[in-house]
């Protein structure tokens, strides 16, 4: 993993929540909880392990939480965790700051789809949401977090861990029972037992969206979840070497998707698909539009891809 890694050129404060993969798979290694007193120097900042992470995550259906991937080895790491930790003060508890050791923690790091220290994601209910990458100056961080809970306000997130009153939200109505299987599955790491009833959902009802984005989604979920570290790194590899290597495209796309890099996801299979033809040319088309569900239609990296693959194909 590389160290005082440079901010990538598209890193910018606009955040959108669409896109984001759900973490779920992280949750049959939580086996103990936080602990409950913060360290640091910061009263809403606290060190997040392999064990704790999920109880961690849990918080975000609270409050926007923002993940600082870094190591005991990179300066770059203890400025960004110093910064953050001034600017959770400064928020008074609107966010809450998990600093993460990726030497210890590997297994955060790898779900996330980091490569380089220090990197920041945030948490809007257990969905991540890319930020940054590297050492910031503080008023393009202290722009992210106002970003963040921008966002977070609209998705209904808008609690305090400072004790702040906060508004009575009214109960939201039982998913379909097949929807709520499929959850339940998810929760329990059964991601085949979750694709199956997403699947029973859509025989049942074809036009179900939710259970269309949900099916692409898990698996998404279950293709990466097959991708260890090493091979990863062997994929993109293999991509650079070659273009033609449709298996190191598509697995790229996914870990690029995964990892918030949604654009590179996209833009890569368009240029697979206006560069091929005969069965993968279609193979990597359908894998596009399994992306689209799973990054959001309504989303305008979608929107600006669909219109490059129009391009691309006729």
């Amino acid at each position: 993993m590389s160290q005082n890694s440079p901010l990538p050129p598209n890193a910018s404060p606009g955040i959108n929540l669409r896109g984001a993969v759900d973490l779920s798979a992280l949750k049959n290694r939580a086996t103990a909880p936080p602990s409950s007193t913060p360290s640091g120097g910061s009263p809403y900042a606290v060190d997040v392990n392999e064990q704790s992470f999920q109880e961690f995550v849990q918080l975000s259906q609270k409050v926007p939480v923002v993940v600082a991937l870094g190591s005991g080895r990179s300066q770059q790491s203890a400025q960004v965790n110093a910064l953050l930790e001034k600017l959770m003060n400064e928020n008074g508890g609107k966010i809450a700051l998990g600093r993460v050791d990726v030497d210890s923690s590997p297994q955060i790091a790898q779900a996330f789809g980091v490569t380089a220290v220090p990197t920041v994601i945030a948490l809007i209910k257990g969905q991540p949401v890319p930020m940054f990458e590297g050492d910031l100056p503080e008023d393009q961080v202290r722009e992210f977090l106002v970003e963040l809970l921008k966002v977070a306000a609209s998705n209904g997130v808008t609690g305090n861990l400072g004790g702040a009153p906060e508004p009575e939200a009214a109960p939201e109505p039982p998913l379909p029972p097949l929807h709520q299987a499929a959850l339940d599955a998810i929760e329990s790491g059964d991601l085949d037992l979750a694709k199956a009833s997403y699947e029973k959902a859509l025989a049942e009802k074809p036009n179900d969206t939710d259970a269309k984005i949900g099916l692409a989604q898990v698996n998404l979920m279950r293709r990466t979840a097959q991708i260890n570290v090493a091979q990863a790194e062997e994929f993109r590899s293999r991509a650079a070497a070659d273009q033609d290597d449709i298996d190191a495209v598509l697995a790229v796309a996914d870990l690029d998707v995964t990892g918030g890099h949604v654009e590179d996801a996209l833009a890569r299979l368009v240029k697979y698909i206006g560069t091929h033809f005969g069965p993968e040319r279609d193979t990597a088309r359908i894998r596009l539009l399994e992306l689209y569900d799973v990054v959001g239609v309504g989303d305008p990296r979608v929107s600006a891809s669909r219109q490059a693959l129009a391009r691309a194909l006729f």
